[in-house]
């Protein structure tokens, strides 16, 4: 017996594709469109010089994640820079609930 691929349909918005404009335009939060954007300039300037694609792949690939994050939970995605921002002005912030608390409610066996 082999085994067959079988459709699998994420349920949620979809994802967008894993090239630049397409992620620049999943990313709901300005924080995120200006990080994006500033990080862009510097490995286009890597590649100039180093001539290597690897940098930019690796921009893509970072930011593919976080792009899809913003889709799947925009306001998870402002909630966290919110929370950013709080711990960067030392202000105090309210504790969440620990990793593995989180993990085994989700299921997950540590």
């Amino acid at each position: 017996m082999t085994a067959q691929p079988q459709d699998f349909t994420p349920s949620g918005p979809p994802m967008p594709e894993k090239n630049l404009r397409a992620i620049r335009a999943a990313l709901v939060v300005p924080q995120d469109r200006e990080a994006f954007d500033a990080g862009l300039k510097a490995v286009l300037d890597e590649v100039r010089v180093s001539l290597d694609l690897g940098a930019l792949n690796g921009f893509v690939h970072r930011w593919w994640i976080s792009a899809c994050d913003s889709v799947r939970d925009p306001e998870g995605r402002r909630r966290m820079h919110i929370r950013a921002e709080q711990v960067i002005a030392g202000e105090p912030v309210p504790r969440g609930r620990p990793w593995r608390e989180v993990l085994t409610a989700r299921g997950v066996e540590l």
